[in-house]
């Protein structure tokens, strides 16, 4: 099986196009950060309902890659046994993003997602577009958002397409 790593945190220590966007863009008050810690990426913080908000993400913007020889994104990451959101998108300027729900456990998982699973979404919509029929992307994202105050920690190892 072919693969490429698209990132990988045991060698990839540059995380400056690695950006947090919490719900202060619509007046919440939720916090967040993502940083390396032991060859591991961490996303995590606290979500607040408070100000209309209620989500925390971070997003990876890199030049275009083709995906066209590849039907899968692995990733594996370590969570907190709640469920968060793997965004992506085909390019980082199109406003709808495509996406795949998913659970964690406290346990080391490499969890393989579809890309043509991946539902077309615009702030908490589904769009009337087909699933993800690319040939490329440039961002992907892990979101935070299930409706309640909560602590998070996401820890992301490795992103590779299959």
């Amino acid at each position: 099986m072919q693969e490429s790593k698209l990132f990988d945190f045991n060698n990839n220590i540059d995380i400056s196009q690695w950006r947090i966007v919490n719900d202060f863009v619509m007046g919440g008050i939720s916090k967040s950060e993502f940083l390396v810690d032991q060859n591991n990426g961490v996303f995590r913080g606290s979500v607040s309902l408070e100000n209309n908000g209620g989500f925390a993400m971070v997003k990876y913007t890199f030049p275009k890659i083709n995906i066209a020889d590849f039907s899968k994104i692995k990733i594996s990451l370590k969570g907190d046994t709640k469920n968060y959101q793997v965004r992506i998108k085909e390019n980082s300027t199109q406003k709808h993003s495509y996406i795949h729900p998913f659970k964690t456990t406290n346990e080391w998982q490499d969890i393989e997602f579809i890309l043509q699973d991946f539902i077309p979404m615009y702030r908490g919509r589904k769009m009337e577009l087909t699933n993800f029929q690319e040939n490329s992307i440039s961002e992907i994202v892990f979101l935070i958002g299930n409706k309640k105050s909560e602590d998070f920690e996401l820890r992301l190892n490795k992103i590779e397409l299959l």
